[in-house]
């Protein structure tokens, strides 16, 4: 039975089929969906400029996140939980699989392919193959 849902949500387009195919699922009423979204690590202060400003712009973007997540959250009809956590998508994703005992993870795959896969590697192939649960990869249309 399908207690926990991990759903991991990124930037990409993606993100609305992966909530339409979780739709499409029949979850009992007792089910909870967690919806994550993993930012990549800051750049190291060392990088930084000490004379320049710095942005604000992961803590705009976070916030835009949130507010995106939390419209997702209005989608759906079982409790719902939001976690925002920085780090290195794939090992994030399952790390919060395993706190919160996932039974399914929902991940969206953008696709890539030759050149730009073996460069940017697969976030989704990396969870199916380390997650401790089943997994779901929701390809683009």
């Amino acid at each position: 039975m399908l207690k926990t849902i991990l759903v991991a949500l990124d930037s990409s387009g993606i993100a609305e089929r992966v909530i339409e195919t979780l739709n499409d699922l029949v979850l009992p009423k007792d089910s909870k969906v967690v919806l994550c979204h993993v930012f990549p690590p800051p750049d190291s202060e060392m990088q930084l400029a000490a004379d320049r400003p710095h942005s604000d712009s992961q803590v705009l973007s976070s916030l835009q996140v949130e507010k995106l997540l939390q419209s997702y959250q209005t989608q759906l009809p079982v409790a719902s939980e939001i976690e925002l956590v920085t780090g290195d998508p794939a090992e994030e994703i399952i790390r919060l699989a395993n706190i919160y005992k996932a039974d399914l993870i929902v991940i969206g795959s953008r696709g890539l392919t030759g050149m730009n896969r073996i460069v940017q590697g697969s976030v989704s192939s990396q969870v199916v193959e380390e997650a401790h649960c089943s997994v779901l990869v929701v390809k683009p249309r």
